[in-house]
């Protein structure tokens, strides 16, 4: 770029800058363009909060019509027929103003299109439901059914469950609770924490079933119908029995001439539930923790799956669901459709967060929309059992027999563990547990018998290993013998070697104290799912404790400590003291004294139990520290008998036998060969590198 472009360059720039300053506007300009925004803004104002919309005259003619027969009922326009004179309030922004005020105009613009919004929205309500017009206004009515086991409310409006009480259980939401006897009967469902809508396509609009004011009809004491009738001969009917004492509640849909009102191509109806999950225990917190929204797939080996019982959740489901449900620790309500539900199905979990509205009464907002196949020319177009009871494992597999097609598998909302745990509490726990319920004992007894009957099946496991920890005592100077002999990381093949023949000649294994403990862990295990989600012991008092399924909370602190809480369960605590008991006497009878750090490990594992256990059933602290105690009486048991003299004895004569090798005896021997040849071999290679 040569020096005259640069100049002409320059030129240019400052006679654009001179220009932009010679128009730039003075400050009278300046004020003047302000004012004039301000009367635009003031202008803008004013035109919003003039009328723009007026009622149309179909709309007048078809209120006009409405008022002297009906009361419409939405959130903010009710119009009725007063002492025979058309009346009508509509409710807006928090002012009250009648039908022939809006009719004529009010001053107060806003308020005057705020009303016409609520009477065009009146308007296309009823006009979407033209058929069924006559039930979306009216009084709600109650009807109740019961048996032996269930008392189940249906209010007229929606055809709504607004009422499920179970009679044989009481709620307890606090300690004081227990102590006062103040107990109130367990609802599964109270007013508006729960609501089942249907949904279908009208030939003009969608068809809700909960919009809709039904007319109800008693039917004895255990089942109820509710119908909706329109002026063109159609009928849609919901219909609620109850077995004899049964938690199931039977649900039927019954139509006639539905054809008329829906199109031909209806294929499916929406459903739509929600429930508030109610709490029944005193223990919130661990009530919570065994809460959550479960589902089972259609088929017989159909998995049940829930979402995780903390935080917010929701999860898409394409395949068909048989059965979906609110659990919480002891009880459940169960939706299940006759012929499954169709996907997609969307499922969301909500949890009341700690100073939240209703943190107290509910634990979880649960929601589930879902279809069903639907035909609108037939009579019974779909049906439902709807378990409204409690988590108990024979209720629940008795109930089996609702599907003979396939297994519910309703026991899953039984918390039992994995898969092992959960046969092992199937197959022995529960059976035996429910055979020693059946002999009037209280709930304290049962666990004390249960945990004597355990540990008598299990005691030829513990000799086992007492023996032979017995056996590695007596071998310990031995061990210490060859651990000098042969010292350092280039003896270590030949220094196992040697180990493994002394542990063969003496019929000692190392593995022999561990292995029968292992054996009972899975047992051990099992009952810590099985007492928490045992409802049996839901209520049941033994000595202090008022509630064996809850915390037996009888020491109260001044404050809150993370993870442990702001209470003492005493059985834990005894538990914790006989664990330390139990640690102190198994480091006796061991006699290491290698790894030092191990050993305060050891006792700082009971420590780690009290805060894991302390917000757990007193149920299952009651029966692990009563397990210790056995425990611990069997140790002196097998000491008192089992003299380690006679162990030395008896080892040395095993001594001079022949062995005939084991095979893992010979494989870990062939093993400890081979490495001891490659360690040779490393160190003649370290050798030659160093010449």
């Amino acid at each position: 770029m040569d020096k005259n472009t640069i100049i002409g360059m320059l030129l240019m720039v400052a006679v654009v800058f001179g220009f932009m300053y010679l128009q730039q506007p003075s400050e009278e300009e300046i004020k003047a363009q302000q004012e004039a925004q301000k009367q635009e803004q003031v202008a803008r104002a004013t035109a919003t909060d003039t009328p723009t919309d007026t009622l149309p005259s179909h709309i007048v003619a078809m209120l006009d019509s409405l008022v002297k027969t009906n009361n419409i009922v939405t959130h903010e326009v009710n119009l009725h027929n007063e002492d025979g004179h058309a009346a009508g309030i509509i409710t807006v922004n928090g002012k009250e103003v009648s039908l022939d005020q809006v009719k004529k105009g009010l001053d107060d613009s806003a308020l005057q299109n705020a009303a016409i919004a609520a009477l065009r929205n009146a308007h296309d309500r009823y006009a979407q439901n033209e058929a069924f017009a006559s039930h979306l206004t009216g009084t709600e009515k109650k009807f109740t059914i019961a048996n032996d086991s269930l008392e189940v409310t249906i209010s007229s409006r929606g055809a709504a469950i607004v009422g499920a009480r179970l009679k044989a259980y009481t709620a307890y939401h606090t300690q004081e609770d227990y102590k006062k006897g103040h107990a109130v009967p367990v609802e599964l469902i109270a007013g508006d924490n729960n609501a089942l809508n249907f949904t279908l396509m009208g030939k003009n609009a969608p068809f809700n079933s909960n919009i809709f004011y039904f007319d109800g009809q008693q039917q004895g004491d255990t089942a109820v119908v509710m119908t909706l009738t329109a002026g063109n001969g159609a009928r849609w009917a919901i219909r609620y029995a109850l077995d004899k004492d049964s938690y199931m509640l039977k649900v039927d849909i019954d139509q006639q001439n539905m054809d008329r009102f829906l199109p031909p191509t209806t294929r499916e109806m929406t459903v739509e539930w929600t429930q508030k999950l109610r709490r029944q225990e005193a223990g919130k917190n661990f009530e919570e923790r065994n809460s959550a929204l479960y589902w089972k797939e259609m088929g017989s080996d159909g998995e049940v799956d829930n979402l995780s019982e903390n935080g917010n959740k929701n999860e898409n489901v394409n395949g068909q669901l048989k059965w979906f449900s609110a659990k919480s620790q002891f009880f459940s309500t169960v939706l299940i459709a006759d012929k499954g539900f169709n996907g997609p199905t969307t499922l969301e979990s909500r949890a009341y967060e700690e100073g939240q509205k209703d943190y107290d009464t509910y634990l979880k907002d649960l929601k589930v929309t879902t279809s069903v196949a639907y035909d609108a020319t037939a009579a019974h177009p779909a049906s439902f059992h709807i378990f409204l009871g409690p988590n108990k494992y024979k209720v629940l597999r008795d109930y089996d027999r609702y599907s003979p097609d396939e297994d519910l598998k309703l026991t899953r909302l039984v918390s039992l563990g994995w898969t092992l745990f959960r046969w092992i509490n199937t197959g022995i726990i529960i059976p035996v547990f429910n055979w020693l319920g059946n002999s009037g004992w209280s709930y304290g007894i049962i666990i004390l018998v249960l945990t004597i009957l355990l540990k008598l099946v299990l005691f030829p496991l513990t000799f086992k290993s007492y023996m032979s920890q017995a056996k590695m005592r007596v071998l310990q100077p031995d061990i210490k013998e060859l651990n000098e002999k042969y010292p350092g990381q280039e003896n270590m093949a030949k220094r196992q070697q040697k180990q493994m023949e002394l542990f063969r000649q003496a019929g000692a294994s190392p593995m022999g104290g561990c292995l029968p403990m292992l054996l009972q862990m899975p047992i051990l295990i099992a009952m810590f799912w099985f007492f928490p989600s045992s409802i049996e012991l839901r209520g049941q008092s033994f000595l202090w404790a008022p509630d064996l399924s809850a915390p037996d909370a009888i020491i109260h602190l001044p404050f809150s400590i993370p993870l442990l809480g702001d209470h003492l369960s005493i059985f834990c605590l005894l538990m914790t003291a006989t664990n330390l008991g139990y640690t102190y006497l198994s480091m006796q009878s061991q006699q290491s004294s290698g790894m030092p750090g191990m050993k305060w490990m050891m006792y700082l594992m009971p420590i780690m139990f009290l805060v894991f256990f302390n917000n757990y059933a007193a149920g299952l602290s009651y029966y692990y520290f009563v397990s210790l105690l056995f425990t611990i009486g069997q140790t002196y048991l097998c000491r008192l008998f089992v003299s380690e003299e006679k162990v030395r004895a008896t080892m040395a004569e095993n001594a001079k036998k022949p062995k005939k090798k084991n095979g893992w005896m010979a494989r870990m021997e062939e093993m400890q060969r081979k490495q001891q040849a490659m360690l040779r071999e490393q160190e003649k290679r370290n050798k030659k590198g160093r010449r």
